[in-house]
């Protein structure tokens, strides 16, 4: 895990705090999960969480691996729409803004891919009849954060410290939204 923070400690500009992780288990004709913005979900304040996607098994778009929007990691967080329950399991869906075009990067069993909290990213449902795709995902934040939403605690330095920030208020910028649990 040392080569792990280290990375995570360049890309953030200050050392790590762990918030979550989470094993995505996606069998064959499994659903997916809309897009959607990370931040939305954890809101961390100052700054943004940032994600460690791991591929567990090999990801593509037939089996329902990652799908970003290139461009959207700059912009700021956007209110979500109703998503549709037959292709995806989460409720929150992001449309793809203007100009943009979504990519579904082919990942090999291993790869890890990093992004921010504002990446619009999601998956489609599994299409395949005989392969997982199976994922663990886990998200951080950088040490000056002050806030984060009440339901990721709790968090943690690299070395096992336990860390404490503010219950994170309100919605933001789609007002007093509840997220009633993590994503």
């Amino acid at each position: 895990h040392q080569r792990l923070g280290a990375a995570l400690e360049q890309l953030l500009g200050e050392p790590p705090i762990a918030a979550q992780s989470m094993f995505y288990w996606k069998p064959p004709g499994a659903r997916g999960q809309a897009l959607h913005q990370d931040n939305f979900y954890l809101k961390v304040h100052p700054g943004t969480c940032l994600a460690a996607w791991v591929a567990i098994d090999p990801a593509d778009r037939e089996n329902g691996g990652l799908n970003v929007v290139p461009g959207s990691h700059d912009m700021d967080l956007f209110c979500p729409e109703e998503a549709d329950p037959e292709v995806s399991f989460t409720r929150e869906f992001v449309p793809v803004p203007s100009g943009l075009v979504p990519v579904s990067p082919n990942l090999a069993a291993g790869d890890v891919l990093f992004f921010g909290g504002n990446l619009i990213h999601g998956s489609e449902p599994n299409r395949t009849s005989d392969r997982f795709r199976r994922s663990f995902i886990c998200h951080y934040l950088g040490e000056s954060a002050r806030e984060l939403s009440r339901w990721y605690r709790p968090i943690y330095r690299f070395d096992g410290t336990e860390v404490s920030v503010d219950d994170a208020t309100g919605g933001g910028p789609c007002g007093d939204v509840v997220v009633a649990g993590p994503h």
